[in-house]
């Protein structure tokens, strides 16, 4: 094996209601072998408790992109695979339409480029994953190779105001079986 160690993935995770939990993926992750580099959205950032998931990561968290002439000394290392867990509506249909407006969106917008697995597992309610938008963006992004896992047989949207009843169900290690079996292919 190379100088590298492990895989890497990076956790890119919303402002949803599951953020606060992505501490359960970072720690499924890391019993599997990932080195976890946790980027998480600006609005994301007040669901963190950041200085414990720097801790339990050993990477800072990342939410803005770095000054001019700020060193690239933080830099994550190269990612094996991407889960965006839990994924927004509105990040959702930003990546779609092509936004790289904050550091989470940039990164997404060159894994393609890069050849970089992602998965999303999306955190949204049914009213919002009905809207002609989303479906757009979701059949988008699958065309371009993301692979979400939202319909039949993996995650169904909840029910609108019932977020807080789905927290401890919402299913970390579905997005981390499939970083698995596609970091697996590459």
């Amino acid at each position: 094996m190379t100088a590298r160690q492990s895989r890497v993935l990076y956790v890119i995770t919303c402002a949803a209601g599951a953020a606060p939990h992505v501490d359960r993926l970072v720690n499924l992750a890391q019993v599997r072998g990932w080195d976890v580099c946790l980027i998480a959205t600006p609005a994301a950032v007040a669901f963190l408790d950041v200085p414990v998931l720097e801790e339990q990561t050993g990477h800072p968290v990342k939410s803005v992109y770095r000054q001019p002439g700020e060193p690239r000394s933080n830099s994550f290392p190269q990612a094996d695979a991407i889960v965006v867990a839990p994924a927004t509506y509105n990040t959702i249909n930003k990546w779609a339409a092509g936004a790289s407006d904050n550091y989470a969106l940039g990164v997404l917008a060159e894994a393609f480029g890069l050849g970089i697995p992602v998965v999303v597992l999306p955190f949204v309610n049914s009213a919002l994953a009905a809207h002609f938008a989303f479906q757009r963006s979701v059949t988008d992004l699958r065309k371009a190779g993301a692979h979400i896992l939202m319909g039949p047989g993996t995650w169904q949207p909840h029910e609108p105001h019932t977020g807080g009843q789905q927290l401890d169900t919402f299913p970390w290690e579905l997005a981390l079986d499939e970083a698995d079996r596609m970091s697996a292919r590459g």
